[in-house]
């Protein structure tokens, strides 16, 4: 979590985003808009614009990631964390107003933020699923660790580009997740 002048700078770099996009939000709009100097928003973020952007990309990549803890923290199977996290997850990102105006007007900036982010979410993501799939009886041969990779990495694709699978189907989300998800990762019933 972040506090303080922090906070603010990132929450008002954030709305210079929404009102401006990436590429054209300054320092100096950043210090404007959280009512700032442009000295003080450089101590806290040294690395100016680059790292300012960085940083906001991060607190919202968090943001999210906590919004879906949150969201399936309750679920008792790994069907359940999958089905429930993946229709959240899905429907935030397509409801994100400033991701979506990004994505569509200056992707060449984002994506090359949210790829430094990949590995640590998969990480995260993976590390997440483990307990649901100790607990879950396993195919023959496959490795714990390794099927929680496979399984954030699905996952996060399927967010972004879910294909012919309709995410705000909870039918449909039920089906991806026995069908392709956990085929050949879970143990036959």
């Amino acid at each position: 979590m972040e506090s303080g002048t922090r906070l603010r700078i990132l929450e008002a770099t954030y709305a210079c985003v929404a009102r401006w996009g990436l590429s054209k939000t300054t320092v100096e709009d950043a210090a404007r808009e959280a009512g700032l100097s442009r000295a003080t928003v450089y101590r806290y973020f040294p690395g100016g614009r680059d790292e300012l952007v960085a940083a906001v990309v991060s607190w919202q990549y968090v943001e999210f990631f906590t919004r879906l803890y949150e969201e399936v923290l309750d679920a008792t199977s790994l069907e359940e964390v999958l089905e429930r996290g993946l229709l959240f997850a899905r429907r935030a990102v397509l409801e994100h107003e400033v991701l979506q105006k990004v994505l569509q007007t200056e992707p060449e900036v984002l994506l090359p933020q949210l790829t430094l982010q990949s590995n640590r979410t998969i990480a995260a993501i993976a590390t997440f699923l483990e307990p649901y799939l100790v607990r879950h009886p396993l195919a023959e041969g496959v490795d714990v660790h390794e099927a929680a990779d496979f399984l954030a990495r699905m996952i996060l694709t399927y967010i972004a580009s879910p294909g012919h699978w309709d995410m705000s189907d909870a039918g449909q989300v039920a089906a991806l997740v026995r069908t392709e998800l956990l085929a050949g990762v879970v143990a036959p019933a």
